[in-house]
């Protein structure tokens, strides 16, 4: 069954356009304000700002859209990759961190993020001048298509972590965004997130005010008390970052495991939408963008940034491709963070609600690279092919911890979709008889003949 793409959402109609982009922005909420609430109980409490990080999710989301000229619709949340560093600074306590308090740390820290960020634009500067078609051709699909593949499947643990703390939820969920992704009709079919969240949360609080419904683990399902405690509107409480060559060293070197992470990311949503957003805006815009906003956020007090996979798989669900809805979203963003009332609202969805809608949008990533790999016809009778793909796989799903090592004083954790994504990389650079061949042309779609002869 074909079904239609839809590229301009304005043809929906404003009022259908403004409800696509609160559902991007419900797919983005659950892990986006993870990240804070993580960070928070390394600083024990004076950490990251949920407000300041939904402040910095949309505004670096529209930053990216300016520097990718509005054409890639990728939605930028709350990078877990940076977990780790927090957690390194937050646990210093030599030189000038000795006497400081948690609150203290936490800006040097960002100054790190900021850092982190701006080495983005060295890669972006490097295939600016060498050209994006040298840079294609360590990227077939033999290489981006396990890649995606286990984007997806290395998020499964999460979805099944998550949609386990209450079954019966879940399953609403699930089955909810399945019966409107099929048999929805009109503005149903195209909002299946949302109506799954509508409808398993509206079945949350049934159970438990009406049924006096727990989580597995004994706990309520929806705990309200943190939004009476919430003010109804305030400020962010921005905090301007600070430098400190110890924690540049400890944050700056995750990058190099983020911009492998964010080829991946490209390769998906390009596949996703079938054009080639690494050629056009280009992967060098794509890369400043995502660094600056990066950068921005730790400037200001806020997590690094990352493309969301979540989102993508939005895209995928609802054949809505328009880059002005995630604009929408992130606008949303940014106005709830003047909200911390609505947005303690939202954080009280349950996190099996999120499992159960997790369980379609994760599968979906690794749909969309095994459809990467299909399309382009990948030719697994080929050895070397099967041996690019396998270690890919097994490194994308097998390292699950990374690999952590210290260069000097810095602490390096290379995750696994970074591993993945270098040994792919380099095996595919090295073995010989490759089977494609990347066209020069600059082309606005994925070319099947691109890739492949």
């Amino acid at each position: 069954m074909n079904e239609r793409v839809i590229t301009d959402a304005r043809s929906l109609g404003m009022p259908k356009m403004l409800i696509l982009g609160l559902q991007h922005m419900f797919a983005m909420f659950g892990a986006t304000i993870l990240v804070p609430i993580l960070v928070n109980s390394y600083f024990k409490g004076e950490g990251l700002s949920i407000q300041v990080t939904l402040f910095c999710a949309g505004a670096g989301t529209l930053l990216f859209h300016f520097f990718t000229k509005g054409k890639v619709p990728a939605f930028l949340g709350s990078s877990f990759a940076f977990l780790g560093g927090f957690a390194t600074v937050a646990n210093l306590n030599t030189g000038i961190y000795k006497d400081m308090t948690m609150g203290e740390k936490l800006p040097y820290a960002c100054g790190g993020v900021v850092v982190a960020g701006l080495m983005y634009l060295i890669l972006a500067l490097v295939i600016r001048l060498v050209g994006v078609q040298k840079v294609m051709r360590f990227l077939p699909p033999v290489v981006t298509g396990p890649i995606i593949i286990c984007i997806g499947l290395s998020l499964a643990p999460s979805a099944i972590n998550n949609a386990k703390t209450c079954w019966p939820l879940a399953i609403i969920a699930l089955v909810t965004v399945i019966f409107f992704n099929v048999w929805g009709k009109g503005i149903f079919k195209i909002i299946p997130i949302l109506m799954g969240v509508v409808i398993s949360y509206i079945c949350a609080v049934i159970f438990q005010e009406g049924f006096g419904m727990t989580a597995a683990d004994g706990s309520s399902i929806i705990e309200f008390g943190a939004i009476a405690k919430a003010s109804i509107i305030s400020f962010q409480p921005f905090q301007i970052c600070k430098f400190d060559l110890t924690a540049i060293l400890v944050m700056a070197p995750i990058a190099i495991a983020t911009m492998m992470e964010h080829i991946g990311d490209i390769s998906a949503i390009s596949a996703t939408c079938g054009k080639d957003f690494i050629n056009d805006p280009g992967l060098n815009r794509t890369l400043l963008g995502d660094g600056l906003a990066t950068a921005f956020a730790g400037f200001i007090g806020g997590p690094a940034n990352t493309t969301y996979g979540e989102n993508t798989g939005v895209l995928e669900l609802s054949k809505v491709h328009d880059p002005r809805v995630i604009r929408l979203a992130a606008i949303y963003a940014i106005v709830l963070s003047f909200f911390p009332k609505v947005s303690e609202l939202i954080g009280t969805m349950p996190a099996s609600i999120i499992g159960g809608i997790s369980f379609i949008l994760y599968g979906m990533i690794s749909a969309i690279g095994v459809r990467n790999v299909v399309e382009n016809h990948v030719d697994f009778t080929n050895t070397r092919n099967l041996i690019v793909a396998a270690v890919i796989l097994v490194s994308g799903l097998g390292f699950s911890e990374g690999i952590s090592f210290t260069i000097g004083t810095t602490h390096v954790t290379l995750t696994a979709l970074a591993l993945a994504s270098i040994f792919g990389i380099i095996l595919n650079a090295i073995l010989p008889y490759k089977d494609y061949n990347f066209n020069e042309k600059d082309t606005s779609e994925l070319k099947r003949e691109d890739f492949n002869r």
